[in-house]
């Protein structure tokens, strides 16, 4: 890749399930930024709204382990128990060979694992709840988890925002249209090529 080339830079969005990373995730897909997503690898089941290859690569467990072995993901991390999640290798060389930005729509700690491998080349989008009620109201308003569940994501949720501080830029999704602008600002500023 030559210097005349700006492409190839990473917007990382994390947040704790239900905060609406994926909701901003795929705004800024529908903006004109240069912008391919990035297909994460997991060992759960697929959802029924859910698309291969383009909402995840779902794979069995023991082929998801076979593959940290072989040293093919970039970050990965056994989300819950037996449930790993993780970052292809292959998809952000597959990325940046046509010389796209990547988007990544990754939990906290995956977030944090990119923004420290490619510390430069990163934008770390971290999207807060307004409040724990808020998202406790969210995840249970979605109908697709049970209780258990919930409360595991709760739990799991206090944990995560107390790592924030750690990404590049934190954005409140108290009103969500105001929450989507400052993403595609933010995302814009970093992607457009400094002179």
């Amino acid at each position: 890749m030559t210097n005349a080339t700006h492409k190839g830079k990473m917007v990382i969005v994390s947040a704790p399930s239900g905060a609406g990373k994926t909701t901003v995730v795929h705004h800024l897909l529908k903006q004109d930024l240069g912008l391919e997503f990035s297909v994460s690898a997991c060992s759960r089941e697929k959802r029924a709204n859910e698309v291969e290859g383009k909402d995840y690569y779902f794979l069995p467990v023991e082929i998801f382990k076979n593959k940290i072995n072989n040293n093919e993901f970039i970050e990965w991390e056994e989300v819950y128990p037996g449930q790993f999640y993780g970052t292809l290798r292959s998809e952000i060389e597959r990325i940046r060979s046509k010389e796209s930005h990547v988007i990544f729509d990754v939990d906290v700690i995956g977030g944090l694992n990119l923004k420290q491998k490619f510390p430069d080349e990163s934008l770390a989008i971290f999207v807060m709840p307004p409040s724990i009620e808020e998202l406790e109201k969210r995840l249970t308003g979605r109908s697709s988890d049970t209780n258990e569940s919930i409360h595991k994501r709760i739990h799991k949720a206090r944990k995560e925002i107390s790592c924030s501080n750690r990404f590049d830029t934190v954005i409140v999704n108290d009103v969500l249209e105001t929450a989507l602008e400052k993403a595609e600002q933010v995302a814009r500023e970093f992607l457009t090529p400094q002179e």
